[in-house]
């Protein structure tokens, strides 16, 4: 039988060290489990960042994907497809907003949104061409293109890949006074994260977002949300923006739309903008195939029709009260919304990845961010029996890490 340091070797050996994983080698996964190459089961608590939102190998989606595979998969965008049509009006129903364009990846949303808020800059707002700028906020997670690490506060993101893209600034997160000063004649847009998860689960304060909002229609800016990871149920709303009375110009998502099958993405926003875009400006082979429109229109009826938003809303409070009542040594904080929870910790603990590394031993698999912050992101069909039976296990990972660094 082929071993867990057999496998990490040839991994090491063969693959690009881009990521730098957790010891454990899975093998299986159902629900919020997965059970690695030597049988032992896991609750998954990272969710692959929110992408796995309906747990693993949900059936209704593996359902519809394996129908969708026996009739059509891939036809390009070059020719209409009867899929693309029904995902794109549940889409922008759903979001309360006017169209859609599919993408794959979260960070190719959000490229997209940038080409459409820099289009829209030239041929609706008539900014000089090339002198386009687009705001964001330090702290900020996007993904790793060269044009988004151009803005990315993070030195590890930066360091070896310049030269940056010019065109962007960045303003400190949770300050509108800061969006509202940085604004000039040529800025197109704000692009922000209603809660920064990989910057450390950051929740701002009450209003922020219909602030921002304010500001952006005071300016003539257009507002885009980054909801790839907080987007479609995971903060106890559909999405995280009607936490608050704002809508966006472009709602960017991604992550949980493939319903943990499939990478699916898209930028859905108000007709005025996203009509700026002409036949050839954009494209992608692969997005909007019937394939992932398939799984992408199954993923949101799932999230409808199981009512996974009031679930994550009702079990994410009550995770959260309960890890705070806890007092473990060494936590600074526990904050979150829905199920998107973050626990930072203090100097005494050495570090979130600690506390993560013992948590393996109890049966838990989770990640750090920020260094200092473990991010819980179960899967939104965790029964709440399971949900706690891992808090417990995170509980016992962080007093095991106190234990050693204090003997």
């Amino acid at each position: 039988m082929v071993t867990t340091s057999e496998i990490i070797e040839r991994c090491e050996r063969w693959g690009a060290h881009n990521y730098h994983p957790l010891p454990v080698v899975l093998t299986r996964a159902e629900g919020p489990f997965v059970w690695d190459i030597e049988g032992k089961r896991y609750l998954d608590m990272l969710s692959c960042y929110s992408a796995l939102s309906h747990g693993h190998r949900h059936p209704r989606i593996v359902a519809a994907c394996e129908r969708q595979m026996r009739e059509i998969t891939l036809t390009s965008r070059a020719f209409y497809n009867e899929p693309y049509a029904r995902f794109c009006e549940k889409l922008a129903k759903l979001a309360g907003l006017d169209m859609v364009l599919p993408m794959n990846s979260g960070a190719e949303a959000v490229e997209t949104a940038l080409k459409i808020a820099r289009a829209w800059g030239y041929r609706v707002k008539k900014v000089p061409q090339h002198k386009a700028h687009i705001i964001a906020a330090d702290g900020n997670f996007h993904g790793r293109t060269i044009a988004i690490v151009s803005f990315s506060t993070e030195a590890h993101y930066r360091d070896p890949f310049g030269p940056f893209c010019p065109g962007f600034s960045t303003i400190p997160y949770n300050d509108p006074e800061a969006l509202d000063r940085a604004i000039t004649p040529e800025t197109v847009a704000f692009l922000v994260e209603p809660i920064q998860g990989e910057g450390g689960i950051i929740v701002p304060d009450k209003g922020y977002l219909e602030k921002v909002a304010a500001i952006c229609k005071k300016h003539g800016v257009l507002l885009l949300l980054d909801e790839v990871q907080t987007g479609l149920a995971r903060t106890g709303k559909m999405f995280c923006f009607e936490h608050e009375d704002v809508r966006p110009d472009v709602l960017i998502l991604g992550k949980a739309l493939g319903g943990g099958l499939l990478p699916v993405s898209a930028c859905v926003g108000k007709r005025e903008v996203m009509d700026v875009l002409r036949p050839g400006e954009h494209g992608s082979t692969f997005g909007g195939m019937p394939l992932s429109m398939a799984v992408g229109i199954e993923s949101i009826d799932v999230l409808v029709e199981e009512n996974l938003a009031a679930r994550a809303a009702d079990l994410g409070a009550k995770a959260i009260e309960y890890l705070r009542a806890k007092k473990m040594p060494g936590v600074r904080e526990v904050r979150g919304r829905g199920l998107l929870i973050g626990i930072e910790f203090d100097e005494s603990i050495g570090g979130a990845m600690k506390v993560v590394e013992a948590a393996m031993a109890y049966g838990v698999l989770a990640k750090d961010t920020r260094e200092d912050t473990m991010r819980l992101a179960p899967a939104l069909i965790i029964s709440e029996k399971d949900l706690f039976e891992g808090l417990d296990a995170v509980e016992k990972a962080v007093l095991s890490v106190a234990a050693r660094r204090t003997a």
